[in-house]
C-alpha cells in the first residue's frame, strides 16, 4: 500500500492510526477529537455530526468492551464446579435416552413396514414418525411409494418355476422310463 493510498483511506475514516495520539480540539467549543499527524499535516476524521467516526463505542452504545484475560480469572465462579459436572452428566444421560429413543423408533419403522409385506426391503420407506402413529398414513406412504417405483414391491413367483419338490405319483413308477432316463435317452 503506497502514501497516497493509505493518505486517501484515512482521510476517508477507514483507518485510524493507533500510533498518532489523539488531540481533543476546544477550539469551536465541540471538542472534536481528531487524528493528527505532524509530517502530512492534520487528518480529521469527523463526521459531518462532528463526532469521531474511528472512536471505540462505549457499552451503553450496544457493544461489549473487550476484557483482559488478568480480568477473567479474577471473577469467581457463578456456580461450584460439582453442580456443573453434575448437570453435565445429567444432561449427557437425556441426550443418550433421546439417542436410543431415536434409534428404537427406527428399527419400529422398519418393522411394521416389512409385517405389511408390500416391500421386497422394508428400509425402502424413509422413516416417519406419524407412520409409527397411524396406520392408515403408513398404508398411504406405502401405496404412493409402490405406485412411484413399482421395483420396490416385494415379489412372489407364481406357477412352476422348475425348483423345489414336484408333485409326484409314487404308484406309478416306471422301471423302464428309470432306466432310459439314466441312460441318457
Amino acid at each position: 500500500m503506497t502514501d497516497h493510498d493509505t493518505t486517501e483511506q484515512e482521510q476517508a475514516g477507514q483507518i485510524s492510526d493507533p500510533t498518532t495520539p489523539n488531540r481533543i480540539s476546544d477550539a469551536d467549543g465541540g471538542g472534536h477529537v481528531s487524528n493528527a499527524t505532524s509530517e502530512k499535516g492534520v487528518i480529521s476524521n469527523e463526521t459531518p455530526e462532528g463526532t469521531d467516526s474511528t472512536r471505540p463505542l462505549s457499552s451503553d452504545e450496544g457493544t461489549r468492551s473487550a476484557s483482559t484475560p488478568e480480568e477473567d480469572s479474577q471473577e469467581p465462579d457463578t456456580f461450584p464446579r460439582d453442580y456443573v459436572e453434575k448437570l453435565r452428566d445429567e444432561s449427557a444421560r437425556y441426550r443418550q435416552r433421546a439417542q436410543q429413543a431415536d434409534e428404537y423408533a427406527h428399527r419400529l419403522h422398519t418393522a411394521l413396514t416389512a409385517a405389511t409385506r408390500r416391500l421386497a426391503d422394508p428400509t425402502d420407506l424413509p422413516f416417519d414418525p406419524e407412520h409409527l402413529e397411524d396406520q392408515d398414513a403408513l398404508t398411504a406412504a406405502l401405496d404412493d411409494l409402490v405406485a412411484r417405483k413399482p421395483h420396490l414391491a416385494a415379489r412372489k413367483p407364481h406357477g412352476s418355476i422348475g425348483q423345489g419338490a414336484q408333485p409326484h405319483d409314487p404308484s406309478s413308477v416306471d422301471l423302464a422310463g428309470l432306466l432310459r432316463a439314466g441312460a441318457g435317452g
